[in-house]
């Protein structure tokens, strides 16, 4: 693939991108994707020959990929967890401000809906959240927790956070997202 077939691939994912995680899988027609985009609608199909849910996975996965990108780069630095969280809770917060409450999470809106209705998307979701989790194990077991505590422990900051990111959009507060981080300090300090 060329050049420019590359870039309008790379619209119609960040265009995907843009609308699922405001709006949802549900809430977004392949309509809005080329219009978001820009790109010809016969390219959506060059591009994805198996239409919105391929499409819908790549975003998905390409944006998961960047946040976990982001947690192993922190890590790689020397951040502990709560360092970790206190970075990604404030990227997660500047996104929800920026968009008027619309987004914070890239995975969390499509997560929500087809977590019954659409295993393969379903699946692509648990396995994001389950990279994000791992980078937190593998920190907290560098940072002298036990395996199963490490995974415990993940899974409680990740819950932690996603939580806090639905009540925050829906409460239309940073709140939430602040509580959450607070949360994970005082969980950090109780279990090291």
């Amino acid at each position: 693939m060329g050049a420019k077939g590359e870039e309008t691939r790379a619209r119609l994912v960040a265009g995907t991108r843009n609308l699922i995680e405001a709006q949802g899988y549900f809430g977004t027609g392949l309509n809005q994707i080329v219009s978001e985009s820009g790109a010809p609608r016969g390219s959506l199909y060059f591009h994805f020959p198996e239409g919105k849910d391929q499409l819908v996975a790549a975003a998905i996965l390409q944006a998961g990929q960047e946040i976990e990108e982001l947690l192993k780069s922190l890590a790689r630095e020397g951040a502990d967890v709560a360092t970790i969280i206190g970075h990604l809770t404030e990227l997660f917060t500047a996104r929800l401000e920026a968009s008027d409450y619309t987004k914070g999470c890239p995975i969390a809106t499509v997560g929500l809906e087809v977590a019954g209705s659409n295993e393969a998307l379903r699946r692509i979701c648990a396995e994001v959240y389950s990279g994000w989790q791992q980078v937190i194990t593998e920190r907290l077991t560098a940072q002298g927790f036990g395996p199963a505590e490490a995974e415990i422990t993940s899974g409680q900051t990740l819950s932690l956070l996603e939580g806090a990111v639905l009540l925050a959009r829906v409460r239309r507060s940073r709140r939430p997202l602040d509580d959450a981080r607070h949360a994970v300090g005082r969980l950090l300090e109780a279990e090291a």
